[in-house]
């Protein structure tokens, strides 16, 4: 559970960010993909949402978006909103202030989004201070792990139906290593998520 959803300590550390957008009179969830746009994953989940007649939020890294522009006027063609996840998928912890705000104004310059969202949802609480200045802070509620090369296809499901709840930000993948795991449960769990009652909307921009 402390990989799935993030414990509220942790959300204690970053009260500015989003970490579930709750809802009164309705049952609301908000999917949303990382790690895109790449031609072989987000064509298929552009086709999925539309079959489903859901609209969801993409974070873009920065550097796909590069090799790939089509893919992001793609997503808002659709009807998608979109957000910025760094230029190279770097990871906070592991950068400077300088280094990860930097490649964050780099990605900007491609992806163009208030939204952003740290890779593997974490970062120095110094950078967030400035991060939160020029971006809406997006985190989330739960993560499928549809990533995990441990977890089954099966198992990246059980996520959603055991820790979704209303306002829930669902993290998947538009990602290569994701594919088979995320192929399986996306559509099942928003055939599930329907039967259960709950909305789908995107983040707004």
């Amino acid at each position: 559970m402390l990989i799935e959803q993030p414990p509220y300590l942790y959300r204690l550390l970053f009260t500015e960010a989003i970490w579930r957008i709750k809802h009164r009179g309705r049952k609301v969830v908000y999917l949303t993909f990382d790690d895109g746009p790449i031609p072989e994953e987000t064509p298929w989940v552009l086709d999925t949402l539309d079959r489903y007649g859901v609209k969801a939020t993409f974070f873009l890294v920065g550097d796909n978006v590069r090799r790939h522009p089509e893919l992001l006027e793609e997503i808002k063609r659709r009807g998608h909103s979109w957000g910025n996840h760094t230029m190279h998928h770097l990871q906070g912890l592991k950068e400077s202030p300088t280094t990860f705000l930097r490649d964050i104004t780099e990605a900007d310059e491609l992806i163009e989004s208030p939204l952003f969202r740290p890779p593997h949802g974490i970062m120095w609480w110094s950078q967030a201070r400035v991060i939160k200045r020029h971006y809406n802070v997006v985190m989330y509620d739960l993560v499928t792990r549809d990533y995990s090369r441990k977890m089954t296809p099966e198992r990246v499901l059980d996520n959603v139906k055991r820790y979704a709840r209303n306002g829930s930000i669902i993290v998947f993948h538009d990602s290569l290593k994701a594919s088979r795991n995320m192929r399986y449960a996306l559509p099942r769990a928003i055939e599930w998520l329907r039967e259960q009652g709950y909305e789908f909307e995107k983040i707004p921009m």
